[in-house]
C-alpha cells in the first residue's frame, strides 16, 4: 500500500550502539543498550537479514526521497534519541517535510504512561492531532 504519512514514536532507524544516546543512556534509563542489542539480534541478525539493508537502517539509505511526510517524536533520555533525530535531518535534507519533537526529560516508553503524567497524554494528543491533519 502507498504510504500516506509516518508517525514514528522513538524510531529505530539504525544499527545499536553508533550514536552518542547510546553511550549516555546505556544504562538505567528503562530501554537499555544491551536490550537493544538483543531485540536487533533477534529482528534482524537472527533472520539473516543484512543489518546496513535500509528496510532495517533506514539511515542507510542512498536517499529518503520521495518518502512520506513524517511527525518524529524521541525521548531526552533514550538510547534511541540521536538516530530518530538524524532520520529527521535525513528526511528534512531529502525534501521530506518533518516535525521532530524531542520530550527533554522523558525516558523511552514515557507514550505509554498517559496514566501518570501529563506529558505524556500531551504527546499523545499532538501526536494524534498530526495524524489526523495528515490524513484528513
Amino acid at each position: 500500500p502507498e504510504i500516506a504519512f509516518q508517525l514514528l514514536i522513538y524510531p529505530v532507524t539504525d544499527a545499536p550502539r553508533g550514536t552518542q544516546s547510546y553511550k549516555n543512556f546505556a544504562e538505567g534509563y528503562f530501554l537499555e543498550a544491551e536490550g537493544m542489542d538483543w531485540f536487533w539480534n533477534h529482528y534482524v541478525l537472527a533472520a539473516g537479514a543484512d543489518p546496513k539493508n535500509p528496510y532495517a537502517a533506514p539511515l542507510r539509505a542512498e536517499s529518503l526521497s520521495g518518502l512520506p511526510p513524517a511527525y518524529i517524536v524521541t525521548a531526552g533520555f533514550d538510547v534511541l534519541r540521536d538516530e530518530g533525530k538524524a532520520y529527521a535531518e535525513a528526511l528534512k535534507k531529502a525534501g521530506v517535510e518533518v516535525e521532530y519533537v524531542n520530550y527533554e526529560g522523558m525516558i523511552h516508553g514515557f507514550f505509554n504512561l498517559q496514566g501518570a503524567l501529563d506529558v505524556s497524554r500531551e504527546a499523545v494528543k499532538a501526536a494524534a492531532k498530526a495524524l489526523k491533519e495528515a490524513l484528513a
